[in-house]
């Protein structure tokens, strides 16, 4: 069985084939799948589909662009939806340091205070980075207390030096489409680097579907395909990527 930790299922591309799509996952023997949100309308639809479909749980969070949404009563409303089981954690979350974002120090105030949130809800995070994993690290080192339910850095983008100080704080790194992409060699060398015991997979679709489907709509029934690549980076089984990453998934976030 694989799990696929991040998707986005809720998406408007997906509109009127979800149970197609599901019953595709079952077929490529993807049996639980973490929808997410990145602002309170997509949270609550989130957990909605996962309520639905026995295999699929719910992530709940605000996204680094949508920070602005995040206020006290936000907050209660995800400490409310965080008491039904089907939400497995908070995110996603994060920092993003591209063009035309809010402000940084407003990004950092509203992730820490979704990151206490998740502690107060014994959940882990879902980290989203861009540009920014410097600064992530720095928070994450000062506000260690926070850690004890750990989380992934999702899409990990970053640097060999980056994920390793991810490992020491306790977190798992998520492997996705892009590291089945030719351009990503950095990521691939990066990805090798690490114990597989810190490793799960995802897809984030419908966005970054793997060779030999870039470009197109992505699904959870493509992880086989990522945990293959997985399989060739580390040298070893893809039954050992899918026991293993599964484990992972598990224990991370109490499937």
């Amino acid at each position: 069985m694989f799990v696929d930790t991040h998707a986005h299922l809720t998406d408007e591309r997906f509109k009127g084939e979800e149970k197609e799509i599901l019953e595709k996952c079952r077929t490529a023997n993807v049996l639980k799948i973490i929808t997410s949100g990145v602002d309170y309308d997509s949270s609550q639809k989130a957990l909605e589909f996962a309520q639905n479909y026995d295999e699929v749980y719910a992530s709940i969070g605000m996204y680094p662009e949508n920070i602005y949404e995040f206020d006290k009563q936000i907050e209660n409303i995800f400490a409310q939806m965080a008491q039904n089981k089907k939400v497995v954690a908070i995110g996603e979350i994060g920092l993003q340091y591209t063009d035309n974002m809010p402000p940084r120090e407003k990004q950092k105030e509203i992730f820490l205070k979704q990151l206490e949130l998740a502690y107060e809800l014994k959940l882990p995070i879902v980290i989203h980075c861009r540009d920014a994993y410097g600064d992530m690290i720095d928070l994450l080192k000062r506000n260690k207390n926070l850690l004890k339910y750990s989380g992934t850095f999702h899409c990990y983008g970053g640097s060999k030096e980056i994920a390793k100080e991810s490992l020491k704080l306790g977190f798992y790194i998520s492997v996705g489409g892009v590291s089945t992409f030719k351009n990503a060699s950095n990521l691939k060398e990066t990805i090798k680097s690490l114990p597989l015991e810190n490793l799960i997979l995802e897809t984030d679709c419908p966005y970054l579907a793997p060779d030999p489907f870039r470009g197109r709509r992505n699904d959870p029934s493509l992880i086989p395909i990522i945990a293959k690549n997985l399989a060739q980076l580390k040298d070893v089984s893809i039954e050992e990527i899918e026991e293993k990453t599964t484990q992972n998934a598990r224990r991370l976030f109490n499937l």
